[in-house]
């Protein structure tokens, strides 16, 4: 008998996503062995069993696409939005696995998918999950699919920058995506040659910052480009954040739930003012340099379009090669990048886990060398 196998995308939409379903897809029909159905929006889809039939023909036009023809959602399986309460339908999920005969599920996603699909895992569901961010922070795989496109476009965009801040004698300062993780800064940057690039793994301090491009000016270059992680912090905001962040895990230990809450509020409203910092340093270089300095944040525009030829060819090989872990029986594990081959990694090893750039990492090493800020 065939098997029958379910696709979900859920998290953000990231370039390869479609490339990913084909080549799961293509390769499960091609096998004869496998019959495959997609979810729409992500776990939400699977707990309402929205289905899309996955053949041939639906398959044969969708590599070049940007985005998921499945949809996606944030929503998790344990805290569902339904109505007015966030109720948990997990067991719901499971019926659904079950009522559609499923041997595997596949969930195609970042960090929060990752822990998501292994919570199902432990109530005994057959899932397998692929790596996809444009953030490049999912734990034990080389590389995540997405973050290659992302990466050319915000370098892309960083280039055409460049000549408006040469004509005009300016700072320009341009946010790119990565909340926790610097790679996508660290490669557009490196890639387009900014003088400043600031990222979450290395605390900056604004003084510095403004000495670089002081420096700059008197070589009588009167432009600069700085690159900031969305995630990035300052030196002050940093010290703050981690002494909230251990005041909350004391609290957590000793079960003070009103104290939890009250740190819970303090950490949102953290976040909310650290979503405003790209536009104070903007600010501060300005005053500290006396230079026009002008922000772009480049957002969504990362995510979206055709992937990269290297995204393509990385999503396909994770689909196909999740097939034939199917086939062995493997189930519980995500499919990790490894050189030039794969790994089906147990997830129990990627949940809770990050992958950000190590303090000695050779793209750090090289954008210090050619002279490179980073801000501390």
């Amino acid at each position: 008998m065939n098997k029958h196998i379910g696709i979900l995308t859920a998290g953000g939409d990231s370039p390869g996503l479609n490339a990913a379903i084909r080549g799961i897809g293509k390769s499960a029909i091609r096998s004869q062995e496998m019959d495959i159905i997609g979810f729409r929006d992500g776990f939400r889809g699977l707990m309402e069993n929205r289905i899309m039939r996955l053949d041939l023909q639906v398959l044969s036009s969708i590599l070049t696409l940007g985005g998921t023809i499945l949809g996606t959602s944030r929503d998790k399986p344990h805290k569902m939005p339904v109505g007015n309460e966030t109720v948990d339908m997990t067991d719901v999920i499971c019926d659904n696995y079950y009522r559609n005969n499923l041997d595997a599920l596949i969930c195609l996603g970042g960090g929060g998918t990752q822990k998501n699909a292994y919570r199902l895992a432990l109530r005994g569901l057959n899932i397998l999950t692929l790596p996809k961010t444009i953030d490049n922070d999912v734990a034990n795989t080389d590389v995540t699919f997405g973050f290659h496109t992302a990466m050319e476009i915000a370098t892309e965009a960083i280039d055409r920058l460049h000549s408006t801040a040469h004509s005009h004698h300016r700072i320009i300062v341009v946010e790119v995506m990565g909340h926790n993780a610097g790679w996508l800064a660290l490669g557009a940057g490196i890639a387009s040659g900014a003088d400043v690039i600031l990222i979450p793994e290395i605390p900056y301090d604004p003084i510095e910052v403004a000495k670089a491009i002081r420096k700059r000016q008197q070589r009588g270059n009167n432009f600069s480009i700085v690159v900031v992680a969305e995630g990035a912090l300052s030196q002050v905001d940093h010290n703050t954040y981690v002494e909230l962040k251990e005041k909350r895990r004391q609290s957590k230990e000793k079960k003070d739930k009103e104290l939890k809450k009250d740190l819970d509020v303090k950490l949102e409203k953290f976040k909310s003012h650290q979503s405003k910092n790209t536009v104070r340093l903007s600010q501060e270089l300005e005053e500290m340099t006396g230079l026009e300095s002008r922000l772009t944040i480049l957002g969504h525009l990362q995510r979206g379009g055709t992937p990269s030829a290297a995204d393509r060819i990385l999503a396909t090989r994770l689909g196909s090669s999740c097939v034939q872990y199917i086939k062995e029986g493997v189930s519980g594990a995500m499919i990790a990048v490894k050189g030039q081959g794969t790994e089906a990694i147990p997830l129990e090893k990627v949940v809770g886990q990050r992958s950000v750039v190590p303090l000695d990492h050779s793209w750090l090493m090289s954008a210090r060398r050619v002279g490179t800020c980073l801000g501390d």
